[in-house]
């Protein structure tokens, strides 16, 4: 199944198909005082849903709960968009463009923005805490232990904290690394382990081990991806502003490595996560390698 694949692509459609139809049903547009309508505009009909198409694979690779599954994912596309909506704020990277749309704080109000983020974030955690949706208790707390760990101050929050205090500076790769593992990957890294965290019984040693693996290197190549297409793509191909990066001086790998040198490191963390996956003794993981290259081939 290559990544070009009818297979591969039958299966992606499907699934997103699925996840889509989810979110609809469960972000409500009956929240008080147009705080559905904002909460929906932010998640609805955009984005590329790779964190919810990685939880489903994964957990296709596990044999695992597929209501679980579902609820995960959904619920780590919940916490990207609610990081979007803040990071658009005028107080972070005070963006205009997102998915190829006003961002929400034009839209709705800074106000209404800062909220609907807020009310995305709480969903995220009550989708994963079912009372009778066939989920164990077990796998809802572990499932709820990974997503606040990745979006928290060992994530998501504390990588962004780090990206607005690196502005103007210049990083070393290892310190640049350990931004971007936080703010992009640990989200992505994440959504691997939900995944596999929906299997019968808790995935332990070698597999559990290489899918860490590949969840952390397919979590970098992602963002070393969006550097290089921040300097290669224009905003119609993005659906975000293009360049914002380099105009906000930001620290990124092509302004470490080169163009070259960046696309060369996306490449090896490719290599990297294909070699975790071959060595996870799982029946098939043929949907990650897939999604991996997906990922890595992107021009958006």
């Amino acid at each position: 199944m290559s990544v070009g694949g009818t297979d591969f692509d039958r299966w992606s459609a499907d699934r997103l198909a699925q996840v889509e139809q989810a979110l609809d049903n469960w972000v409500h547009a009956e929240a008080p005082a147009g705080l559905g309508d904002a909460m929906r505009y932010a998640v609805l009909d955009g984005g590329k849903r790779l964190r919810p198409l990685l939880v489903l694979a994964a957990c296709e690779a596990v044999g695992g709960n597929q209501q679980a599954a579902l609820r995960a994912a959904c619920a780590v596309e919940l916490i990207h968009a609610y990081s979007l909506v803040h990071d658009d704020l005028p107080c972070m990277d005070n963006d205009v463009l997102r998915r190829g749309k006003p961002t929400v704080h034009v839209k709705f109000g800074e106000a209404e923005a800062l909220l609907a983020g807020d009310a995305l974030q709480a969903l995220a955690f009550e989708l994963l805490t079912p009372a009778d949706a066939g989920v164990p208790p077990a796998m809802q707390a572990l499932m709820c232990r990974l997503l606040a760990r990745s979006a928290g101050a060992d994530g998501m929050a504390g990588g962004q904290a780090i990206d607005l205090q690196s502005v103007g500076r210049k990083l070393d790769e290892a310190a640049l690394r350990d931004m971007h593992q936080r703010k992009t990957g640990a989200l992505l890294q994440a959504s691997v382990e939900l995944g596999a965290a929906c299997a019968p019984s808790p995935l332990q040693g070698a597999s559990a081990e290489a899918l860490r693996r590949y969840g952390a290197a397919v979590g970098l190549a992602f963002q070393v991806v969006d550097d290089i297409l921040d300097v290669t793509a224009d905003s119609a191909q993005l659906g975000k502003t293009a360049g914002k990066d380099a105009a906000s001086d930001k620290p990124t790998y092509v302004s470490l490595m080169g163009l070259d040198g960046a696309r060369a490191h996306a490449d090896a963390l490719l290599a990297e996560a294909e070699a975790a996956l071959a060595g996870a003794g799982l029946p098939d993981v043929t949907l990650l390698g897939a999604l991996a290259r997906r990922l890595v081939l992107r021009a958006s």
